[in-house]
């Protein structure tokens, strides 16, 4: 197997407990998914990449995949170290796991410094970016046409504990060496933001040339327009690997580990200080978090925005803990329209 593509001692550990199938079999990387399609490359030299039918299979880009003997269909997906996961859109009130890129050690949060600072998206994505397993960064693209940088940069500073923050410009090449730079070793990096934000200018920026399309901003607010089409694995030229997603306009949450802690650390650590153990945070005498906002430390905004993301997280659970307890009643079988009867 192929470290440069990204492979490591956990995906050996996993590879082992499979009983490393026959030679025919060696793993390769999910480096594009089309309509039931998946492009595999098996090395980062000279990808000679497969493309197999991935219906029935569980897998993202940047997965690391074993196709059949006949080399038609994907046959395991190995453990993933990591992934980023939001809720897909959905009708009613069934919820699904939408994987956008997986195996990744670096997040890039991208927002354009040309748009209003939108903290209360940033707050989302830092929570499924904390739950992936990566390391999270932001990055304010767009710097050679901003105007009030800094009072943006403040903004979405305040509500990014923690995380670095780069301001970049995929056309003056601003901040490109510095991104470039957490996929040394080999890492994989994945970009992750809304259309127009300049996804795709920095991507061209990282690799040299003009692999992505790109188009023109709106005169007025200087937002571009949607270019990426799917989701795919490219190689850095100084070796690592970028992973390039659509923007996307929903950032509904998954079920959440520790992300809404570590996102709203600061918030947490007033809850640390409250007089009472159990206190809602409302007007209970010795409430850190009240007094906290009261003298202009914690924007209540914020405060407000974490209690909408709580009650979200907690429904989904809820959700899911109703559906295992129908599939329970039913023995585990489907409904035969394949739904879970609701």
């Amino acid at each position: 197997m192929d470290r440069a593509l990204g492979w490591d001692a956990h995906f050996e550990e996993v590879w082992n407990s499979l009983g490393r199938p026959a030679a025919h079999a060696t793993p390769g990387r999910v480096a594009r998914i089309d309509r039931g399609w998946s492009t595999i490359w098996r090395s980062a030299v000279d990808p000679d990449p497969l493309r197999v039918r991935n219906i029935g299979a569980d897998v993202a880009v940047g997965d690391w995949v074993v196709v059949d003997a006949n080399a038609e269909r994907i046959e395991y997906v190995l453990d993933r170290r990591s992934a980023f996961v939001r809720r897909a859109s959905h009708e009613g009130d069934r919820a699904e796991a939408d994987v956008l890129a997986a195996n990744i050690d670096v997040v890039v949060l991208v927002h354009a410094l040309t748009a209003p600072p939108n903290q209360r998206r940033l707050e989302r994505e830092l929570v499924l970016a904390f739950d992936s397993g990566a390391w999270p960064v932001i990055a304010l693209t767009k710097h050679d046409v901003a105007e009030n940088t800094a009072a943006t940069v403040a903004e979405l500073t305040s509500v990014a504990v923690d995380v670095p923050v780069l301001v970049v410009s995929g056309m003056t090449g601003e901040g490109v060496e510095q991104l470039r730079a957490l996929a040394a070793g080999g890492r994989t990096i994945a970009f992750l933001g809304a259309s127009g934000v300049g996804k795709s200018t920095l991507v061209n920026a990282l690799l040299g040339r003009e692999a992505m399309a790109t188009s023109a901003v709106r005169e007025g607010d200087q937002r571009g327009r949607h270019t990426t089409v799917a989701t795919q694995l490219l190689a850095l030229p100084e070796g690592g690997w970028l992973i390039d997603t659509p923007g996307f306009r929903a950032v509904s949450l998954w079920l959440s580990g520790h992300g809404i802690e570590r996102a709203f650390v600061d918030v947490f650590d007033l809850m640390d200080h409250c007089r009472f153990r159990d206190c809602k945070h409302d007007r209970e005498p010795g409430c850190a978090v009240r007094e906290a906002i009261d003298d202009g430390r914690l924007d209540e905004a914020r405060f407000a925005s974490l209690e909408r993301l709580v009650a979200e997280e907690a429904a989904l659970e809820d959700e899911q803990r109703r559906r295992e307890r129908l599939a329970d009643r039913r023995g585990g079988r489907p409904t035969p329209d394949g739904s879970d009867g609701e």
